[in-house]
């Protein structure tokens, strides 16, 4: 059985902690699980129901949701801005949850996971995130968590793909992924 997860990071920046964690995954990904690291996040336009359609969506909005329903789950990777989820990341589930009823997020088995500087590794953010996946209609993999505290110390010198603990963490998420995907 081969499992296809798009991965959405809910951060920009080019030296983010969250991307070369996506990047791990992607590097450490089991036999017969392949991670698609979606790119153009930052091209999606502010959700907007009067461009959101049906034969005009926004070409990166159109990506986004093609990338969706050609994955068989998600994983978002999530920072903590202001105790919260990055704008970038509420605008994809946003995009994600319409057409309300055949949205490409409904019933999708998703994960949320991500580090922060803080000592809680972002928590909130990905308790934030969580929530409006699952209110956007996504099965969200309650049990599929991994919160690294201190980031900008923790891989000041480490990339977090070299990280025992880190890689342990995300072999666990996707387990559980791939549990999700085949009782869906």
């Amino acid at each position: 059985m081969s499992v296809r997860i798009l991965a959405l990071v809910g951060s920009l920046r080019a030296g983010s902690h969250n991307r070369q964690l996506a990047d791990a995954a992607v590097k450490h990904a089991p036999e017969g699980v392949e991670i698609v690291l979606h790119e153009g996040l930052a091209d999606v336009p502010y959700y907007n129901e009067d461009i959101d359609v049906e034969g005009n969506v926004p070409a990166a909005a159109a990506a986004l949701r093609a990338a969706t329903a050609q994955a068989d789950a998600l994983l978002l990777f999530s920072p903590e801005y202001n105790g919260t989820m990055p704008a970038v990341l509420k605008n994809a589930i946003d995009w994600l949850s319409r057409p309300y009823g055949v949205a490409a997020l409904k019933e999708k088995p998703v994960a949320v996971i991500g580090t922060a500087f803080g000592q809680f590794g972002g928590v909130w953010a990905q308790d934030e995130a969580r929530k409006a996946v699952g209110i956007a209609g996504g099965h969200v993999i309650e049990g599929a968590t991994l919160s690294i505290p201190g980031s900008v110390t923790r891989f000041a010198e480490t990339h977090p793909g070299d990280d025992a603990e880190v890689v342990d963490g995300l072999t666990k998420v996707f387990e559980q992924i791939v549990q999700a995907d085949s009782a869906a």
